[in-house]
């Protein structure tokens, strides 16, 4: 009997991303656009994280946000409203992007006088982390109702971040959630990741953010 021939077709598929990705990454770079992937559980805070970093941003980088989600506008609405430059991006069932459909994204959205795009991925922790969207810098929200054990049950998702943001500390008295494991967990997935503590409601933490996050811009944007 002949042997089976076995061809690893999700491997050539994300190869082949993974250049489409860098493609995209040299493509933003001679834009002088700055494209941050900012991905979590739904509920976590990323809209109104968002709309605090536009507020702090605002006058001093031209910033826009890509909302993907299986369907609905309730986040782009919630931009918009902001004065921020969005657009909504129906995956049509998919859990998360690619860097094809961010560049689709992209294209139609315009980078043109933006200095930083930030693409709200599909809201969950699995799928998101295991396609590169093609973006400068990955960060992830966890807020503590979502308790501090995620780094050790979502691993990918904390490897492949570069900041790590953990939001609601508001409610930390009310929640069984411990920060020093969280950041010892998710050290141990990826030493080099920054984290920040912040609430979003009260605004506490987030001039930290918008620091990091504008100094990266505008390191990228040389």
């Amino acid at each position: 009997m002949d042997k089976i021939r076995i061809i690893e077709v999700k491997e050539s598929v994300f190869s082949d991303n993974n250049k489409d990705a860098d493609r995209l990454r040299k493509e933003l770079k001679e834009q002088k656009t700055f494209l941050l992937n900012l991905m979590s559980s739904p509920g976590s805070g990323k809209t109104t994280f968002l709309k605090g970093i536009a507020s702090r941003l605002k006058n001093r980088i031209d910033m826009g946000v890509m909302e993907a989600d299986i369907d609905s506008d309730v986040d782009a609405a919630a931009m918009a409203e902001c004065g921020v430059k969005t657009i909504q991006l129906h995956t049509g069932g998919m859990c998360h992007l690619d860097a094809s459909m961010t560049r689709q994204g992209l294209e139609e959205f315009g980078t043109k006088g933006l200095d930083l795009v930030v693409l709200e991925n599909v809201g969950n922790l699995v799928c998101p982390a295991e396609s590169d969207t093609g973006s400068v810098k990955n960060a992830v929200i966890l807020s503590v109702p979502e308790g501090h054990d995620k780094p050790l049950k979502y691993p990918l998702m904390f490897q492949v971040a570069h900041a790590l943001i953990i939001n609601k500390i508001d409610v930390l008295p009310y929640f069984d959630f411990d920060i020093d494991k969280v950041k010892k967990y998710a050290l141990m997935r990826n030493p080099n990741l920054k984290i920040f503590l912040i609430s979003a409601k009260t605004g506490e933490g987030m001039d930290e953010v918008s620091s990091w996050l504008e100094e990266e811009v505008k390191e990228w944007c040389k």
